[in-house]
């Protein structure tokens, strides 16, 4: 036998018995969130939202900045938080719990919902998942409504893609889908009897699902800080767009701030 045959013979005798090599970390720092990481941030922004379930007018609401992760486990993105518990060896599946604020309102600020109770703010809680592929991060939760508003339920689904990466302007898309049980659609939604007038029939929300579609972004400013923002609109349900209260089925929301990291 040839000497070169005897080398790549004993190569791969030796690369057979040599210890496997641990996993590099292969995740996505931009679509780790669907807004693009900055770094450990926190500042102040401004949000406009409907003021009511399924309203055409608007409110501006001043929200707090934060996006932040602690040894690479805890973590708040915006309006959630959570930790992860489970890893790949390359870190681009990731399992843990995740907490996200779900905004109530008053019914005064509504044309369709005054004489009408308030719906209260609450905290949805669940096992959550991210699984980053070459195309993108897909993110998976299921929510169970932890602070008793309306005692229900949802399952989401959301795809985030990076648009624009650079070391200036970084921008991601998403498109998700939310489902919603019969609960947290009817609390949100719903009309009771006692609610109910000649101009606003009692009625009883269905589970059902919404759409959403959107961008992100972060612009660095300075040495310390960015510029967050974001567009995005919602498409109700048929569940949600059939109730009376509901004026428009697209419901917008944007947002604009400025964090720091330290």
């Amino acid at each position: 036998m040839n000497r070169p045959c005897i080398r790549v013979i004993l190569a791969a005798i030796a690369s057979l018995l040599a210890p496997p090599l641990l996993a590099a970390d292969r995740s996505d720092s931009q679509t780790e969130t669907a807004i693009p990481r900055s770094g450990n941030l926190y500042g102040l922004g401004i949000g406009v939202m409907p003021k009511t379930s399924g309203s055409e007018d608007l409110r501006t609401m001043v929200l707090p900045i934060i996006q932040a992760t602690y040894a690479d486990r805890f973590y708040i993105n915006a309006l959630r938080a959570g930790v992860w518990l489970a890893d790949s060896d390359d870190r681009r599946l990731r399992v843990g719990l995740a907490a996200d604020a779900r905004f109530g309102w008053k019914a005064e600020d509504g044309g369709r919902t005054k004489g009408m109770e308030d719906r209260d703010f609450s905290v949805d809680l669940g096992p959550a998942l991210r699984w980053q592929t070459d195309y993108g991060t897909l993110n998976a939760q299921w929510g169970f409504d932890v602070g008793g508003a309306s005692k229900g339920q949802n399952v989401q689904l959301q795809f985030v893609r990076a648009l624009v990466r650079g070391p200036g302007l970084r921008v991601n898309g998403l498109v998700g889908i939310t489902w919603n049980d019969k609960r947290a659609n009817n609390y949100y939604y719903g009309v009771s009897p006692a609610e109910a007038t000649a101009n606003r029939p009692t009625y009883s929300a269905s589970s059902g699902t919404q759409l959403q579609a959107g961008v992100n972004g972060a612009w660095p400013v300075g040495q310390r800080g960015s510029v967050l923002f974001g567009l995005m609109a919602t498409r109700l349900g048929g569940a949600q767009a059939d109730s009376p209260i509901v004026e428009t089925r697209i419901q917008p929301l944007a947002y604009a701030g400025y964090g720091w990291s330290f």
